[in-house]
């Protein structure tokens, strides 16, 4: 195992990796870093833990996003004809599922919000 310094909203952390694998570790850093500085520079954020917890909840929709879209993919038939004719079908209900996901995180933000209240504490 190595260890490795990295900065995440201007805190060092030391954080343990297995070798050969530092450089996803330092993208998976700064994908975290990047998303928790956007958050806090958009000004109506302030308490670290309530960033890292957006950022963490933005991260999982954009997993699930991807996933989601990789199983639409794959769920389409190749090379079929009647193909066409289905796509538009297709393509609503790939909405529906990004306005469901999308709904679903905008109850999970406002139950954090509700719960962390104006303190901004996780605890």
């Amino acid at each position: 195992m190595k260890q490795i310094e990295v900065q995440i909203l201007q805190q060092s952390y030391l954080l343990t990796c297995p070798e050969g694998h530092e450089s996803r570790l330092l993208d998976a850093v700064e994908r975290v870093d990047t998303a928790m500085t956007r958050i806090r520079d958009a000004g109506k954020v302030r308490a670290r833990e309530r960033i890292a917890v957006l950022a963490a909840l933005n991260l999982a929709f954009e997993i699930a996003d991807r996933e989601a879209a990789d199983l639409a993919a794959a769920a389409q038939p190749v090379a079929n004809p009647s193909a066409s004719a289905s796509a538009p079908l297709a393509g609503h209900q790939e909405s529906l599922l990004a306005d469901t996901d999308h709904q679903r995180l905008q109850s999970l933000v406002q139950r954090l919000d509700d719960a962390l209240g104006d303190d901004g504490r996780l605890l």
